[in-house]
């Protein structure tokens, strides 16, 4: 056995002990389960000494391929498992919180997030007041695709950049709730072992295809079920059917008044609309907060929508644009 092998199972069992360590420390009443990679390693291990309630949210205008996924994870831990099936009209008023909470109009964020909140809330109609989440895996381990073609003093780079910039709107949206949600990926120990890994062990290729996560997956390839272990990063939005909202709102919204109104909003408030669901969650977001603004006229400001962001982001949490 090569000294390169014998390093790398090291480290898995170094990984697999922190993580299980972190998880005992963090445990809680109920887990957002996707059945992707994150969720369901911190699933496996909490419930060794947790009896917990997993919860799992799909669109009914879309396929959810999350479902299977989670029912398999359920089913083999012996997990109570509710499905939530989320309407277009329960939809709209969970859109309109998440922007509220979240203070941002970005697409990609409140496709996401709305899940989360949907989640965590039939979780409190449960009695779950604290829950965990896989957040945190992926930008410690590479997970993201865009990721891939770096080569490690690149990717090592730009994986600094995300650690200085991670926030996750679980916490906002649980807090809102009065709720609490764990990250064990996140707990200080864990973390700072997981940041010193090579970044060469984080993407690699298996069996003829390209891994983010590459070495998380190899620490658990033995404990979790193949499919689970190889299942290719899907987003939340992919994975429980609201990525098909921009195509709704294409529906829902005609060409001209999209165009009157995008005209409208660059003129008047400043704020570029790139699309008719941007549109959409743009009026959501002024009607509850306002036109954007910064708060700080000498910090760096979003030439899209106006609002500050931090010196070292090269994205907007307000509006979503990348890179500025």
């Amino acid at each position: 056995m090569t000294s390169e092998v014998l390093n790398i199972k090291a480290i898995c069992l170094k990984l697999r002990s922190l993580l299980e360590e972190s998880v005992k420390r963090n445990l809680a009443e109920g887990i957002l389960l996707s059945g992707g990679l994150d969720t369901s390693i911190i699933a496996t291990l909490a419930s060794k000494y947790q009896k917990l309630k997993a919860f799992t949210v799909a669109f009914t205008e879309a396929p959810s391929p999350d479902v299977e996924y989670a029912k398999q994870v359920a089913e083999t831990l012996k997990l109570a498992h509710t499905i939530h099936k989320l309407t277009m009209k329960e939809l709209n008023s969970a859109l309109r919180t998440t922007i509220r909470v979240l203070k941002s109009f970005d697409p990609m964020e409140i496709r996401n997030s709305v899940v989360i909140l949907v989640d965590l809330k039939e979780a409190k109609k449960a009695g779950v007041k604290t829950m965990l989440s896989g957040d945190g895996a992926d930008e410690l381990f590479a997970g993201y695709s865009f990721l891939f073609n770096y080569s490690p003093e690149e990717l090592d780079r730009e994986l600094r950049k995300m650690w200085e910039n991670m926030h996750f709107s679980s916490q906002d949206l649980a807090a809102h709730l009065k709720m609490k949600v764990k990250l064990p990926f996140l707990d200080e120990e864990f973390q700072s072992y997981a940041k010193q890994i090579d970044p060469e062990l984080k993407v690699q290729t298996e069996n003829g295809s390209v891994y983010g996560k590459w070495i998380l997956r190899k620490a658990f390839e033995r404990i979790l079920q193949p499919n689970i272990v190889w299942r290719v990063k899907t987003p939340i939005e992919q994975g429980s059917g609201t990525a098909y909202l921009p195509q709704i709102f294409d529906e829902l919204i005609n060409d001209k008044d999209f165009e009157e109104k995008r005209k409208n909003y660059l003129l008047k408030d400043g704020v570029e609309i790139r699309n008719k669901e941007h549109l959409t969650y743009y009026e959501m977001y002024r009607s509850e907060i306002g036109v954007p603004s910064p708060k700080d006229s000498e910090g760096k400001i979003c030439p899209k929508c106006n609002s500050n962001v931090k010196t070292s982001s090269t994205y907007c949490r307000t509006c979503g644009a990348y890179p500025i």
